[in-house]
């Protein structure tokens, strides 16, 4: 890892400073770039990158090691060991982002600038002391990133989409187009993708909420995530995705892959971007389409982000039914105006009443979820679609959460309660009288 010595000051009393990560001293931090630079000038470290992770840094930790004992004779204990983690970093690693990226508590890391790199813990951002030295510190360890992909960064396309090998998503946008630095922002992926226990002990929802929606998953109703980014939409999607009974084909459509299903018969599925020349994309859209020959009984897409929606819709409305997706939008009402405007996106010549009955047929439920002020994730509303009013897809509340105040500590208090409307599927559901806040 690289950092500085000594913190840098937060511009606002609203930033959070985390010290998690010492900064090295002067001497130490200047070592590292001699050690590296001999490394570079010594050593084929192309060829070590060919070999397993494990044999690649024992290789490159002997001849750091060999190194540093030239250069710094006299350096011994803790800031010898900091000084070797340091250049295997800079080496085979993603330099001060390692420390970052190895930590299972941070979600998020953020490099706005080489001397502002932020990271999120538990709904909260962080301004880390870590640091890059200069702008092209910073490209070329995203070089490092995206070169084995075969994607490019330059003038000519100046920001992309990439992933790291443990399925991390990594986005990085370059000047012109952000003037101050190059950007980079990587979102961290759970090794243990959140289940529903873990998300009744955050207080994500209710017991009696995840009863209602596994019913819901299992009697094939059409459902949609709604929520902003960052909000735990696809984790929630996640987590119902397991209520779906092994017995069934389940097809995933992402860009890119993030969801870690728990069934076996799962055949994920993973857009394309054009390549150098502009050529050769798969999009959702056609992923959608090929994913209907192949015989689901459930089709999943991570994000529905265009065209995709009228596909998604059709298949719907035609005999495949429990669907899952997730849609970015403020309120249950904003995700089907969503929907709307991406069915436009396909090019088609369709009225939008023709559009709005689509949905009013197809889909059963919305499912909000934000993020509030104190870093908690909470499922604000379910909406329940139930048909069409004039020109208007009509919809009423099951679940609504009730916000009653703000603790000492920060916390956001408040309950997610039914509202006692029954859902016009209630039949299907096999709901029984509505008592103490719940369905019998």
């Amino acid at each position: 890892m690289l950092d500085v010595d000594g913190k840098p000051a937060a511009s606002s009393n609203d930033v959070k400073f985390s010290s998690d990560f010492e900064p090295l001293t002067p001497e130490v931090f200047e070592l590292i770039q001699r050690v590296h630079h001999r490394l570079i000038q010594e050593t084929d470290l192309q060829s070590m990158a060919r070999l397993e992770p494990d044999r690649a840094r024992h290789a490159v930790e002997t001849a750091v090691r060999t190194i540093i004992s030239e250069l710094a004779p006299g350096l011994y204990g803790d800031e010898r060991e900091r000084a070797v983690n340091g250049v295997l970093d800079e080496a085979i690693g993603l330099g001060p982002l390692e420390p970052l990226v190895g930590d299972a508590s941070i979600s998020e890391v953020m490099v706005n600038a080489p001397e502002e790199v932020y990271f999120e813990r538990d709904g909260v951002i962080y301004l880390s002391a870590l640091r890059f030295r200069d702008r092209d510190h910073i490209l070329r360890i995203v070089d490092r990133i995206i070169s084995p992909l075969g994607r490019r960064l330059d003038e000519a396309s100046p920001y992309v989409d990439a992933r790291l090998p443990d399925g991390s998503r990594v986005n990085v946008i370059i000047p012109p187009l952000v003037p101050k630095s190059p950007t980079l922002t990587i979102r961290k992926f759970r090794p243990d993708m959140y289940t529903m226990e873990n998300l009744l002990s955050n207080n994500t929802l209710t017991q009696g909420l995840a009863d209602f929606l596994r019913t819901c998953v299992r009697l094939r109703l059409n459902t949609i995530i709604s929520g902003g980014t960052g909000t735990g939409k696809t984790t929630l999607l996640n987590a119902l995705s397991a209520y779906i009974p092994g017995t069934e084909r389940i097809i995933t459509i992402e860009d890119p892959n993030e969801l870690k299903l728990q069934q076996r018969h799962v055949i994920a599925m993973e857009a394309r971007p054009p390549n150098i020349e502009g050529r050769n994309e798969v999009t959702q859209r056609d992923l959608f389409r090929n994913s209907l020959r192949m015989r689901p009984d459930r089709i999943i897409v991570g994000e529905v982000r265009g065209g995709e929606a009228f596909d998604m819709l059709q298949a719907m409305n035609t005999g495949h039914e429990g669907s899952l997706t997730t849609v970015h939008a403020n309120s249950a009402r904003d995700a089907l105006s969503r929907i709307e405007n991406m069915v436009l996106m396909a090019g088609l010549d369709l009225p939008v009443r023709a559009i709005r009955e689509q949905m009013a047929s197809a889909l059963h439920l919305v499912v909000q979820v934000a993020r509030f002020s104190d870093g908690q994730r909470r499922v604000t509303l379910i909406s329940e679609i139930t048909g069409m009013e004039a020109e208007i897809v009509t919809m009423q509340d099951l679940f609504r959460f009730e916000q009653t105040g703000v603790g000492d500590d920060g916390r956001i208090r408040g309950s997610l309660e039914a509202t006692g409307i029954r859902p016009t599927f209630s039949d299907r559901l096999g709901l029984g009288a509505f008592a103490g806040g719940r369905w019998g």
